[in-house]
């Protein structure tokens, strides 16, 4: 009897230890009293980057000629579009906005809907071909100068869709490309939290609610990678400034 409820209990307790592992992560907290960070992110050393694609396949649906598609975007102010800055290692804090927890991507005209789509690590990815004619959805975990496949989906009907949920391990976006169209090119930033802001117009990014502190800042860009910013020290309802660059 002893016996049995000795074994009984090491069972417990190691079903405990993997639920307690599993829940591991960001926790969703309210915040009084929490600071922001302001500031730019200029191109720096950074040159515009477009790419031209010839347009061999489906002219009907996809157009003709060749498509430009922009990797690398410069504002006339020198600041750099589509880039996320965010803060990293953060265990709580404010909730995710439920709107940017899910990503949407539609396939129409041979083109992706979004050139930066931005969703929640562990949120649900949803593609969706728009066009009679196949496309082959394929996603890569960006990892430094390597990439892993996330989601590789043929798509050959108007019509179909497909969700995944996405689980990064190592990178923070990922790549988005059609196997049937190599001219066909987007990116998705994943957030580990939700202290992120995508730069505006002007290059120009808020992220605010953030509890007191000190935190490392990261700036990330689909086609120049990420790179390490320093770290800020947030105190109670103040406000940390700082201009970055690549």
């Amino acid at each position: 009897m002893n016996r049995i409820f000795t074994k009984t209990a090491i069972a417990l307790a190691i079903i405990g230890l993997a639920t307690s592992a599993s829940a591991k992560g960001y926790k969703e907290v309210e915040v009084s009293d929490g600071g922001s960070f302001v500031g730019t992110v200029a191109a720096g050393g950074a040159a515009a980057d477009t790419r031209s694609y010839t347009i061999s396949k489906d002219p009907e649906i996809c157009g003709t000629g060749s498509r430009e598609v922009p990797f690398v975007e410069v504002n006339d102010n020198g600041t750099l579009k589509n880039a996320v800055v965010f803060l990293s290692k953060i265990e709580e804090g404010k909730p995710f906005d439920p709107d940017t927890i899910n990503l949407t991507i539609d396939q129409k005209g041979c083109e992706f809907s979004t050139t930066l789509g931005v969703m929640a690590n562990l949120g649900e990815l949803t593609a969706t071909n728009s066009d009679p004619t196949l496309h082959n959805i394929h996603t890569y975990e960006l990892i430094g100068k390597a990439r892993r496949s996330v989601m590789n989906v043929s798509q050959p009907n108007q019509g179909d869709t497909v969700v995944k949920k996405v689980k990064l391990r190592r990178g923070n976006g990922m790549k988005v490309e059609c196997d049937a169209h190599d001219f066909m090119h987007s990116f998705v930033f994943v957030a580990k939290n939700p202290y992120y802001a995508v730069v505006d117009e002007s290059g120009a990014f808020l992220i605010d609610d953030i509890p007191v502190g000190a935190y490392e800042v990261v700036v990330w860009h689909g086609a120049l990678g990420e790179i390490e910013a320093g770290t800020i020290t947030v105190t109670a309802n103040g406000q940390v400034s700082m201009d970055l660059s690549y």
